[in-house]
Formats: C-alpha cells, structure tokens, sequence
C-alpha cells in the first residue's frame, strides 16, 4: 500500500474515532445549548481555525468559482446533511439514527460511480456487506423500532445518510488538486445559512442554560477538535483514496462510541460487539486491497 493510501486510511479512521468519541461531550453540552446553535457555534469555530492555518501559511487565495463550489458542497453536508440528522435524531431513536447512519458507505457506491466513475467491483460489494453485518452486530438490530410514529425521523435519517453520501464524493471530485484545508473552511460556512435562522429560534423559543467553564471546554472540543480537525481529516481522505474506500472507514465510528461507552459510562462490552468489530476490521481490510 501507497504512503498517499496509508495516509488516507488514517485520516478517515481519524475522523470516525473522533466523531465516534464526540457523543459523549455532544449529549452533555445538549442539555444546555439547542442543537442548531451548537452546530452554528462548531461551524463558526472550525472556520475560525482552519482559516487561521491558511493565513499563516500564506497560500495563494483561490478563485471565486472555487470558493461558491465549496461553499455549495458545503451546505450539502453541513447544511442539508447535517440539519436532516438533527432533525431524524429528535424524531426518531438513537438506534434508528445509528443502524440509518451507517449505511452511508453503501451509498457512496453509487454517487461514486456516477460522479467519479469509480467501479463497482465484487471486493468493495463484499467489504461493504462484510464491515454493515459488524456494524448491525453491534447496534443489535433487536433495539430497532420503525414505528409508524417514527415514520418522519427515520425519513429524514435516511436523507442525512444520503446526502452525507454525496457530498463525500463531491468533497473528492472538486479538492483533489486544491488545498483541503482552505476548501474545509470554506465549505464549513456553507453550512451557515441552514444552521444560523434555525438557531435564532431556537435561542428565541428555547434559549440556553447555563454556559460555564466546563460547557465552554466542551464547545472548544466539539469546534476544533470535532469539526476543524475531523472534517479536514475526513475529506482529507477523501483526497489519497478512491470514495468507496475512504466511506468504509466511517464503521469505525459505532466501533469507537462503543468502547468508549463502556471506558467512561460502564456500558457493558457482548461477545456481539466483539464480533461486529472483528468484521468491521475485516472489510476496511478488504476495502484496502479491492483498487
């Protein structure tokens, strides 16, 4: 395997480990501060951040038409994508978003095919197949409820799933030759115009608790370290290996939240998720070797 390879493997691992440890601070920060002001507030920090790193490093300003590119992409994934998981989540179960979620790989397949015209070949059928049975092994499909009162949340899961899809591939299509890290926080604001309305009214109807010390860390955890390191990360990946290889290494999100449920909350460890994550391991490795 390539360094390019090895190096985008990492990053998408990266960005799933993070994004696998983030519920725990995200479920406390929650209960003070309304999920679209919490995701106006990450968006705004992640920027900040990686806008910072390109002034530093005194790269060359892209073009207009590369900026109003990113920033749709952007608000794909961090608008639509992201708006219909907030949305999915409140309205539907944790297991449901987990179980819908997942199967954003399988649907990269697909816009990969259209938009990049990456093939579809058996080896990636069989690691997608091998690492979604990891994945329900762990959720344990006996927690799904699809409901008829559900019908809505799970609607908008399966939305989030599918745009998150399409704009990974995007991400892969238009930054190959560009400076991700520029391309990151540009796409980033492209997530403001859903977020910010959507925010004012929840500070309007809803308003905030109380914002202390501990809350203002974990609002600097979920900025930099959930959004500005993650989302550069994840696309990043995107950028050194082929989409349906990059989107396989998103299992290992449920993989991570669950170990780290059972390190910091005591949840109890089964012999089904240890099987879950062995095949989980078993098709990001077979997504390894199927360019």
């Amino acid at each position: 395997m390539r360094n390019n390879q090895i190096f985008g493997y990492l990053s998408g691992l990266g960005a799933a480990a993070i994004w696998g440890g983030m519920y725990v601070v995200s479920k406390v920060i929650l209960e003070v501060i309304p999920p679209f002001s919490l995701l106006t507030t990450r968006l705004v920090l992640g920027f900040l951040v990686l806008i910072t790193i390109v002034l530093l490093s005194k790269k060359r300003v892209r073009t207009y038409a590369d900026i109003r590119t990113y920033f749709l992409v952007g608000l794909v994934g961090y608008g639509i994508s992201l708006g219909f998981q907030f949305l999915g989540t409140k309205l539907s179960s944790a297991s449901n978003g987990s179980l819908v979620t997942s199967s954003t790989p399988a649907l990269v397949l697909p816009f990969a095919y259209f938009l990049l015209r990456e093939k579809i070949t058996p080896l990636k059928m069989a690691a997608i197949v091998v690492a979604s049975l990891g994945v329900i092994a762990i959720i344990d499909l006996r927690t799904i409820d699809f409901s008829s009162n559900l019908f809505l949340g799970n609607l908008c899961l399966i939305g989030a799933a599918i745009t998150w899809a399409g704009y990974s591939v995007l991400v892969r299509k238009y930054t190959q030759s560009n400076d991700i890290v520029f391309a990151t926080a540009i796409m980033l604001l492209g997530g403001l115009p859903i977020s910010i309305p959507i925010g004012f009214w929840e500070y309007q109807t809803i308003g905030y608790g109380i914002i202390d010390f501990p809350v203002i860390l974990g609002i600097l955890f979920l900025g930099i370290i959930s959004t500005a390191l993650a989302m550069f990360l994840w696309n990043f990946a995107f950028t050194k290996i082929s989409a349906s290889q990059a989107s396989l290494t998103f299992f290992a999100q449920p993989l991570v939240g669950t170990f780290l449920g059972w390190f910091f909350l005591g949840e109890t460890i089964t012999p089904l998720i240890l099987i879950g994550g062995a095949l989980i391991c078993v098709g990001i490795y077979l997504s390894s070797i199927s360019s």
